[in-house]
């Protein structure tokens, strides 16, 4: 056998210890995080529910979902443990480090249309109507006594 016609399945083989390697770090960087958490932690789950850990267990975790609400979920269950500041940043909305050097945006665009001075509104001198193909309301009236009103169910659809 020639190199040249193994060197494919060399290349395979070796992509695939990478990725099943890399696979059994972040297996086991995620086991060791569940194993150190402690209670008074802030976590977030796999679905998405931030809560603070009130007893830890071998195979299960007892959280504190709202304040007098407890529930008990799996370690698996348990998707990132947080540092307090940003479980407090992400639960309760608090910010500790706000800097005051920082320019405040204001929630709606109302800055952005002000200007210093007052717009004028449009001339009135240009009162001429605009036909866009409406009926007057004479017209319409008209047309609605010609046709017959529909009921309920029927339709002009065949």
């Amino acid at each position: 056998m020639n190199i040249v016609t193994l060197l494919p399945f060399i290349v395979l083989i070796g992509a695939m210890f990478l990725m099943t390697r890399s696979a059994k770090k972040k297996q086991q960087a995620a086991a060791q995080m569940r194993n150190e958490m402690q209670p008074g932690t802030g976590i977030r789950t796999i679905g998405g529910m931030y809560a603070t850990v009130k007893e830890v267990h071998d195979d299960a975790v007892l959280l504190e979902v709202a304040p007098g609400v407890h529930a008990v979920y799996a370690k698996n269950a348990i998707g990132a443990v947080l540092a307090d500041d940003e479980y407090n940043r992400i639960v309760h909305g608090t910010e500790d480090n706000l800097n005051e050097d920082t320019p405040v945006v204001p929630d709606d665009a109302s800055s952005l249309t002000e200007s210093a001075e007052p717009v004028e509104p449009a001339d009135a001198s240009d009162d001429s109507r605009i036909d866009l193909g409406k009926k007057d309301a004479a017209e319409a009236e008209d047309a609605d006594d010609a046709k017959p009103k529909k009921t309920d169910g029927e339709s002009d659809a065949k």
